[in-house]
């Protein structure tokens, strides 16, 4: 097995709101937990903080769908105008990357949203952008609309939380991570957990391949050979 393919075979689990590790937004998991038909959430923040992550789990059940700037506008208006309403939960990512066209259909959607809200058409939408509503640089129409009903803001995880977040993926493998490995990877690599989620599951694969226990000189050899080759 090539070295330089570990990580490609050892994609990061399915997004669940089970193993999205909270840390101090735990407020905005426990709304997603109790998010129902009618209800609207709007979740800002930045890069890596798991935005997408929160609205993939959340689209990953049954009558759910989710979309983001590169889906064509057209689909999200037909679901905003059709008679018939065939989910339960609609989940639009970076709100703030949305065409013009984009926007607009957004705001039908959010305009269907309030008017079905108490009738049995009624479905639920999560939202996700990098800023608060008024400060995105959206139409102002669309721009209130986001605000309608519970907004949260959505921080990093401290560098506690992730290490706790490695060290619980790596005992659902069986593994134990030395704590100069965690810190390690916590000075050098990517902060993103889907990431160092993704790292724990290539160290497992490595180590399984080279016959030899997780150590840091490992972690830095599977790191150089899963680096793209020089021209």
């Amino acid at each position: 097995m090539s070295e330089q393919l570990i990580l490609d075979i050892s994609p990061a689990p399915p997004c669940s709101l089970e193993n999205f590790i909270a840390g101090e937004n735990k407020a905005a998991l426990e709304a997603l937990y109790q998010c129902v038909p009618g209800r609207a959430i709007y979740l800002w923040g930045a890069p890596g903080v798991g935005r997408t992550h929160l609205l993939l789990a959340m689209a990953g059940k049954d009558h759910t769908c989710y979309f983001n700037a590169e889906d064509p506008p057209a689909r999200i208006h037909r679901i905003a105008t059709d008679d018939n309403m065939p989910y339960r939960l609609i989940a639009i990512d970076d709100i703030d990357l949305f065409s013009k066209n984009g926007q607009a259909a957004v705001f039908a959607l959010y305009n269907r949203w309030r008017a079905t809200a108490t009738t049995a058409g009624h479905f639920a939408l999560v939202v996700a952008g990098n800023r608060a509503p008024l400060s995105l640089s959206i139409r102002e129409d669309l721009r209130t609309r986001l605000g309608w009903d519970l907004v949260f803001r959505l921080v990093h995880l401290s560098d506690k939380h992730r290490a706790e977040a490695m060290q619980q993926r790596a005992r659902e493998r069986g593994l134990q991570l030395q704590t100069e490995v965690v810190n390690w990877i916590l000075t050098h690599y990517a902060r993103d957990m889907n990431r160092l989620t993704a790292l724990v599951d290539a160290l497992d694969t490595y180590s399984l391949v080279k016959k030899r226990p997780i150590t840091l000189p490992l972690l830095k050899e599977l790191l150089a050979y899963s680096q793209p080759s020089e021209p």
